[in-house]
């Protein structure tokens, strides 16, 4: 079980399992938090498309400075793949431009999946946040000019298949970073001899959170920057699950909190990281290098 903390009185420093509605770009959700809570400093730990509902999980403050661990965690989608067309965005946004009058039924979708599990390589969908030479891919196809994206490796944990219908199948999938559900649902629709694009995606975990800790956007604007805010609150450590810790004597603390390493005995692989920690409290993100202790993220809790 995570434990909450409670917010003072000069800042607020912790993770939001937000659960974004539809329509509402991961920016503009950003946006709102820091509005109602007033932290200094927000951030994101994973992209949702407009059209994907789900787990948005958002940095205060110091936490800020763990979005990089929360990106990297497994994520769990659901999502519905509607065959018969393909369209430009790979979602329901896009213009049809292919049609096809195949649909597959339950005993091959389920014989398909198989070849979508593990390592696989995918192409990013044209209408996607990358950047090639400084441009963004959806910019650069909503000008005409789609950027030659190249095929990436992604790591899919398990991929199941939750109902179908005539034109439609609902899967979930958990997978690694840097999966695009969009271009999965595209691909298995062409392995089944057909088209298809995503007519429902919606997020359900995100690395340690779910749907059971989530709040709504509508839910946190009636609390605002109150002391109920602490009941959906989680620690700046919550994402920092793998990272063994480390525990320092306040002398410890007191260097690495000004940023300088020191000799350690504790033993650990060349360039482990660990949670550098005194009183119960993290200090630092620090790796060991060569017998020293070097500060990586340094927190102000």
């Amino acid at each position: 079980m995570i434990e909450r903390v409670v917010p003072s009185r000069a800042s607020i420093n912790g993770w939001l399992a937000i659960d974004k509605p539809l329509g509402l770009s991961s920016a503009k959700a950003v946006a709102v938090v820091k509005r109602v809570t007033g932290a200094a400093r927000v951030g994101h730990g994973g992209t949702l498309d407009p059209l994907a509902t789900g787990i948005l999980p958002i940095a205060l403050g110091e936490a800020t400075k763990t979005v990089q661990f929360a990106m990297t965690g497994r994520k769990t989608y659901r999502f519905t793949v509607r065959f018969g067309e393909s369209r430009t965005t790979d979602d329901a946004e896009g213009e049809v431009v292919a049609t096809s009058p195949v649909r597959p039924d339950r005993a091959a979708i389920v014989a398909a999946l198989p070849a979508f599990t593990g390592e696989i390589v995918q192409l990013p969908p044209a209408f996607s946040a990358l950047k090639v030479g400084g441009r963004r891919a959806y910019q650069a196809a909503r000008q005409g000019t789609p950027l030659d994206l190249a095929p990436r490796r992604a790591e899919i944990h398990r991929l199941v298949l939750l109902n179908t219908t005539p034109d439609e199948a609902e899967l979930e999938v958990v997978c690694g970073k840097g999966v695009y559900v969009r271009a999965l649902a595209r691909d298995l629709a062409v392995a089944l001899g057909t088209v298809g694009f995503v007519a429902m995606l919606r997020r359900t975990a995100v690395g340690p959170f779910g749907e059971s800790q989530a709040i709504s956007l509508e839910s946190l604007e009636t609390l605002g920057h109150s002391a109920a805010l602490v009941r959906h609150l989680f620690p700046v450590e919550t994402v920092l699950a793998d990272i063994p810790a480390l525990v320092l004597t306040a002398d410890e603390a007191a260097r690495l909190r000004h940023g300088q390493a020191f000799g350690t005995a504790h033993v650990a692989e060349a360039g482990r990281l660990v949670q550098a920690r005194c009183d119960d409290r993290l200090i630092a993100i620090a790796e060991i290098v060569a017998g020293r202790l070097r500060p990586v993220r340094v927190f102000n809790l």
